[in-house]
């Protein structure tokens, strides 16, 4: 969903500024993509994840409608009773009673709320304009009305915070009962206000060296309150991690809809137009617009889930390893499995139950260890 009534400066997702006077239309068109594509998924489906943008900006009206459609093509209201996972993100200035009722009505048991930060001044300099006390409000907003499950979305290393900052931030989304925290460190994307800022000189990255120490923190902070690191930013209790992203970080089967949204299925790889503009005209099939399709192609597929299973604590299991390399090359396991061992031997990678997986210090320089894999894979 494409609506925020303001766009933050440090984003780079696809989002206009809402005026509502395109709602309507956008949930028209939605609906037929939806129609379109419902043959393709199994009925309950096992996640949705509703991101954006902003969709808790999304009218009320509207939002039963769409709810009525998920339910009619894909069980929706079905899933949570079928341990399936409903996510919609959430802005805690947009979470009403109301709404939070009329989502869990349509299905939806899991919220995502963009809370970056418990300090104004710091919610200033990346320009969200929420209160901070409000985030409570919206996950007490959303357990009143059955949601039981949410996630807490936290940026670091934005300038002037410091490490103590940083902590009172993870304290107060732990005191929020929340099992699910995402931390992100703050990057300056192109094309952003974030970035151009930066470069007029107004303010100054957070130093390297604190980062790192503020990353340190958050993982024995967390770890001592029972949420693991399942992922490079990502934590949570035991059972609580986000299936929707696991799918994409295991390379699974996802369906796309709504403009800028992106699709995986059957090793094909799509995008919708990132323009509203374009999404709302019509087709003949009711598909959206594809500005980007890649086919299936198994080196592609084989460095994809190599960079997307190494980020995750699990790793990669040695049988989908042999599966995937052998078709690219009969070689190219045993150099991938070359590059591994040296990276063990540096304290970075561990087998690990049929599986090898980066170590802490090696989810850290995560990114060299997955270059020197690709280049062996070449």
């Amino acid at each position: 969903m494409p609506f925020c009534f303001h766009k933050c400066h440090y984003c780079d997702f696809y989002s206009i500024v809402d005026t509502q006077d395109r709602q309507t239309a956008f949930v028209d068109r939605l609906r037929n993509e939806l129609q379109a594509m419902a043959h393709l998924a199994a009925r309950p489906l096992d996640t949705i994840f509703v991101g954006g943008g902003t969709p808790t900006l999304l009218r009320e009206d509207l939002w039963k409608v769409l709810l009525d459609d998920l339910q009619q093509l894909f069980g929706a209201a079905q899933m949570p009773a079928n341990g399936g996972e409903f996510t919609v993100e959430c802005n805690p200035e947009t979470a009403t009673d109301s709404l939070m009722r009329t989502l869990a009505s349509g299905g939806v048991n899991r919220i995502s709320i963009g809370a970056q930060s418990f300090h104004a001044r710091h919610l200033a300099t990346l320009e969200r304009w929420h209160d901070p006390s409000n985030v409570e409000r919206a996950i007490e907003r959303a357990r009143r009305a059955g949601i039981t499950r949410a996630s807490v979305d936290l940026i670091f290393a934005i300038p002037g915070q410091t490490l103590e900052e940083w902590r009172e931030d993870l304290r107060h989304a732990l005191r929020l009962g929340t099992d699910h925290i995402s931390c992100y460190a703050l990057t300056y994307e192109p094309n952003t206000a974030m970035t151009a800022r930066l470069s007029r000189g107004e303010f100054a990255r957070a130093d390297e060296d604190l980062e790192a120490d503020m990353f340190a923190a958050t993982c024995e902070l967390l770890a001592s309150h029972g949420l693991v690191r399942y992922e490079v930013s990502n934590f949570a209790r035991a059972g609580e991690e986000c299936r929707h992203n696991l799918a994409y970080w295991r390379q699974e089967d996802w369906l796309a809809a709504g403009p800028s949204a992106s699709g995986h299925l059957r090793g094909h790889r799509w995008k919708n137009s990132p323009r509203l503009d374009d999404y709302l005209q019509p087709t003949p099939d009711g598909t959206a617009r594809v500005v980007d399709h890649e086919p299936p192609d198994p080196r592609r597929e084989l460095l994809d889930w190599l960079m997307t299973g190494l980020r995750l604590r699990e790793g990669i299991p040695l049988e989908g390893l042999e599966t995937r390399a052998a078709r690219v090359d009969p070689l190219a396991q045993a150099r991938i499995m070359g590059v591994l061992r040296g990276a063990q031997s540096r304290g970075f990678a561990e087998p690990s139950g049929g599986a090898w997986r980066l170590t802490e210090a090696g989810l850290a320089v995560a990114d060299a260890v997955i270059a020197d894999i690709f280049a062996a894979v070449d």
